[in-house]
């Protein structure tokens, strides 16, 4: 009877049951346009315009703040320490991940605790987690830094860039690792026992094993993760880099994220602002096409 009233409300007053999954997908559609779409074309619209700081005059200028970001040496090396810091936290994070999924997948008692406790630091948010490691890394009253002066190694992030780059590195890898030992596990589990006790009995080695069977087999995964790693430290990791950081000492730890921020609110240039963020926008959908093109035919399924 339930049905009958269904369909007949669906012809009387929509139309027809077709309709019914444009009506599933609108509210979707409606918060992607409102939250995603209608900002990222407003910025790009932005991008074109010259503004004062307190918005009494604007000037549409082409691709005049396109020019000029360019010709920034503080933007320039945003690109290139956005590029050390996403190959550095997306190689640590997967490999790490990978390693501890493969230790708790072969644990038999206690294995739940193990999993609880490794998946704990994706409930932190970034900007907490980057509170917790600067307090750890602190020169003056952080442990780990404490014992690093001890031994011989003069740590200060506040005066060295170099340290101050490890130190978000090891800070957005922490906050990122269990997010990848989720998926990593549950595609270690996926594996049919069955193929790894046949290459067992045909005299492979456990490394053997693991580089024939294991990593084929759970490359989608990785391919899966590799993309959202790259999104995730071209986008998520403001919050510690604002909290530890800052972008200093010197713009040695300002990625391009961080570089939208400090141009459009900090120093209130909206349009070089809007025109960085576009630029981000594009590098990051570039790079997710180049790697499902080339890298994704190696993929496994």
């Amino acid at each position: 009877m339930g049905e009958i009233r269904t369909h007949w409300f669906l012809r009387t007053y929509l139309g027809a049951p077709k309709l019914l999954p444009y009506l599933f997908l609108a509210p979707q559609l409606l918060i992607s346009g409102i939250f995603f779409f209608w900002p990222a074309l407003l910025a790009v619209w932005q991008s074109f315009l010259k503004e004062d700081a307190f918005g009494l005059k604007t000037e549409f200028v082409w691709f005049e703040n396109y020019k000029e970001i360019f010709h920034d040496s503080n933007y320039l090396n945003s690109i290139f320490i956005t590029l050390i810091f996403s190959i550095s936290v997306t190689l640590i994070c997967l490999i790490s991940a990978l390693i501890l999924a493969g230790l708790v997948n072969k644990i038999k008692a206690g294995k739940y605790i193990y999993q609880t406790l490794i998946i704990c630091p994706y409930a932190v948010a970034p900007a907490i987690a980057g509170v917790l490691w600067y307090f750890l890394f602190s020169p003056s009253i952080g442990y780990i830094a404490n014992v690093l002066n001890i031994l011989g190694f003069h740590w200060d992030p506040s005066l060295n860039g170099n340290h101050a780059l490890i130190l978000i590195i090891l800070s957005a890898s922490w906050k990122q690792i269990s997010y990848n030992f989720l998926f990593y596990l549950a595609s270690l589990q996926s594996i049919p026992k069955s193929l790894l006790e046949a290459a067992s009995i045909d005299g492979a080695t456990p490394l053997r094993r693991f580089i024939d069977i294991t990593i084929p087999l759970i490359s989608p995964t990785t391919f899966f993760l590799f993309i959202m790693n790259l999104i995730y430290t071209f986008f998520d990791t403001f919050g510690i880099i604002f909290t530890t950081t800052q972008g200093g000492p010197g713009y040695s730890t300002t990625n391009l994220v961080y570089k939208v921020y400090v141009d459009g609110i900090v120093n209130l240039n909206l349009g070089g602002s809007a025109a960085q963020s576009v630029i981000l926008m594009i590098f990051v959908s570039l790079i997710t096409i180049l790697h499902f093109r080339f890298v994704e035919k190696k993929v496994h399924y």
